[in-house]
């Protein structure tokens, strides 16, 4: 990373959680779609997403609608992450909350904000000054990695046993344990530049980290041998630039006799004689520079302390990348334990599941309409349930509403009631389902087999959030968040004018599609598992298990019934098994049917079974002259069962001509 030129300041990070004092303070865009804008944090509150309704608005799909905000405080200003999609990053870690320090770069989607605390273009104690020089001269010495003398492995000569060789590797020794007593980056890195300055002779010692994908230093920690923490950092942008650029360390060891030098008015003005800079590498990757400064004539450096400084700097560098590994776990730690913290029904533990349950746990703080498509037998209806428990609406009613199973004459008035009189039969005043559900959540599943003018009327409610009962003249306000399912496909309906689209555009405002068993099959042994102790409860039956041949052959089916047709597999070998442990013979023929199919042995009483089938199949297509719906008269079976068995027995029978 590149700083931005000789003119370009940047805040320096202190020590610990001090904030910085309200008012002057602001957000400059380094990168993204608003790059060089600069935002004034005056207001109490500035939030910052995609919605234009924000006072910083980022029109990019990785940024959510409210994604985070900059709240200010009595003497801080605090970053909230409002759960957003794709997490807020400062200094490359995610976080939920956090008090800002100047130079703190904030990273939402593809954009970078730096936060600057009040006066920072002016303040000479916050500052970052970089000094435009041209390459050192002569009295520079360049150090690469291949050639520092303490990170090689070791030789069979070992190492010189010289005072200073031994110096160094006590040096190294006591660095290494003063960093591991550590915890948290910004401890980190104070801790790090006072035993710099305890172990060099150094006045000045500064870390600056860079972050992937932003231009400029994501924090900078400064120290003075006489000041201690939260000074200037002066640097020269040369020497910088060529330590991130070519991962290696310099040392200039005579500033104010090199006429390089002499563009570097602040150099030159604190009368520095010797310039340091080691790059913070780990793996390859530069993470960036640790900067020493000596102003003192006798405290010149030379190339040995080059070696040392760029072995602490490698130190550095590997526990300042544990340190960000250590918080970016401590972060995705918290999202876990918050996913998990969500109440519902649902059992799985497959990547697919884990996206429903966070799912679950981002909307369920809304009010917004939720759409969750699906195959049948996948558990839309758990997830509904799951939004409602965990919602503000969660000590409200529930209200679940078949639309496939109530004929269309009595859907209107089980959804919005009706007065008495209003037609025949009607011999009282009835609250529909939507006025049952006041304050909590109404679920509509199967919305897709709404016939057209219910579907009107619904979407009159969604607008108008009112309603009249059938044979009522007096509109009644409605408060309820409204979920749908369907095992349609409602995009392409809207398309063919079987569903209209005004509706669909209105549910699908926040859509999930719930995945088929067949895609998370990972989760079957444990789905089987909770069943068959469910059910083996209810039957008052002792069942300690399922066999290896029983699970393989589940883990082979295809469910095209999903999580619905496991259970009733499962409870129908609890019901009909003889023995402790589920068997395989007690699964339903058309599982073992399938793997048969597929080449795999059962058992031979499946295997005899499957035999036996097929003859009679063959023998009645035979007597029936090749005609199928003949043959499944004969056999006493639907003509559509005829054909799946066919199919899954793998007979190839010749039809009548």
């Amino acid at each position: 990373m590149e700083p931005r030129g000789a003119e370009y300041t940047h805040g320096v990070m202190g020590s610990g959680e001090q904030g910085v004092a309200a008012g002057g303070a602001r957000l400059e865009a380094v990168s993204g779609p608003l790059k060089g804008k600069v935002f004034s944090l005056a207001e109490t509150e500035v939030s910052i997403g995609r919605d234009p309704s924000n006072q910083i608005s980022l029109l990019d799909s990785l940024v959510s609608r409210r994604h985070c905000i900059i709240r200010k405080e009595a003497d801080a200003f605090r970053l909230v992450d409002l759960e957003s999609r794709n997490n807020t990053f400062v200094s490359g870690v995610p976080v939920r909350e956090r008090v800002l320090l100047p130079g703190d770069q904030i990273r939402v989607g593809n954009s970078v904000l730096v936060f600057q605390g009040p006066g920072g273009e002016s303040s000479t104690d916050a500052l970052l000054q970089l000094d435009a020089t041209p390459a050192p001269g002569a009295a520079t010495v360049i150090l690469r990695k291949q050639d520092a003398l303490y990170l090689q492995p070791p030789r069979p000569e070992g190492l010189p046993a010289t005072a200073r060789t031994v110096r160094d590797l006590n040096v190294l020794l006591d660095f290494s344990r003063t960093l591991n007593s550590v915890r948290g980056l910004a401890a980190l890195q104070e801790k790090a530049l006072e035993a710099v300055l305890g172990a060099v002779p150094a006045d000045q010692a500064a870390i600056l980290l860079t972050e992937d994908g932003a231009d400029g230093f994501s924090s900078i920690a400064g120290r003075d041998r006489r000041l201690g923490a939260n000074h200037a950092v002066h640097a020269s942008q040369t020497i910088l630039n060529r330590v991130l650029k070519e991962n290696i360390a310099v040392l200039s060891s005579d500033v104010q006799s090199d006429d390089t030098y002499r563009e570097a008015e602040s150099l030159l003005e604190r009368r520095v004689h010797s310039v340091l800079a080691v790059p913070l590498e780990v793996q390859g990757k530069v993470l960036g520079v640790m900067y020493l400064e000596a102003s003192s004539p006798g405290s010149r450096f030379d190339s040995d302390l080059l070696q040392l400084v760029t072995t602490l700097g490698n130190i550095t560098a590997l526990t300042i990348e544990n340190a960000r590994h250590l918080e970016r776990l401590d972060g995705e730690n918290r999202r876990l334990h918050e996913e998990l913290n969500i109440h519902h029904s649902m059992v799985g533990e497959s990547k697919a599941m884990r996206e429903v349950y966070e799912f679950v746990s981002r909307v369920a703080g809304r009010d917004s309409t939720v759409l969750i498509s699906g195959e049948s037998g996948t558990g839309k209806e758990l997830v509904a349930r799951a939004v409602h428990l965990n919602s503000a609406r969660a000590d409200k009613p529930f209200v679940a509403i078949n639309c496939a199973a109530i004929t269309e004459t009595l859907l209107e008035s089980e959804l919005f009631g009706h007065e008495r009189g209003a037609f025949t039969g009607a011999v009282a005043q009835k609250k529909g389902k939507l006025e049952v559900a006041e304050g909590g959540t109404v679920f509509l599943d199967e919305i897709g087999e709404l016939a057209l003018p219910m579907q009107a009327k619904l979407l009159r409610v969604l607008q108008e959030r009112e309603f009249e009962r059938v044979g009522g003249t007096r509109p009644i306000k409605l408060d309820v968040r409204l979920i749908a399912a369907t095992n349609r496909d409602l995009k392409e309906a809207s398309r063919s004018g079987t569903f209209r689209s005004d509706l669909y555009y209105r549910l699908n405002v926040v859509s999930l599609q719930m995945p088929a068993l067949r895609e998370r099959r990972e989760d079957i042994p444990l789905l089987a598992a909770f069943f068959a102790a469910q059910h083996a409860e209810k039957v008052k039956r002792r069942v300690a298990g399922i066999s290896p041949e029983a699970q393989a052959c589940l883990m082979r089916y295809d469910w095209p019934g999903n999580v619905r047709e496991l259970e009733n597999a499962i409870e129908r070998a609890v019901v009909l098994g003889s023995t402790e442990v589920i068997l395989a013979e007690d699964l339903p023929d058309s599982i073992l049917e399938e793997t048969v199919a597929s080449g795999q042995p059962v058992n031979a009483l499946a295997e005899g079974i499957r035999e036996a089938k097929k003859v009679l199949i063959e023998r009645a297509i035979e007597q029936a002259n090749g005609n199928y719906t003949e043959a499944a008269k004969i056999l006493g079976v639907h003509a559509n069962h005829l054909f799946r068995l066919i199919r899954t027995l793998n007979l190839k029978p010749k039809r009548a001509r």
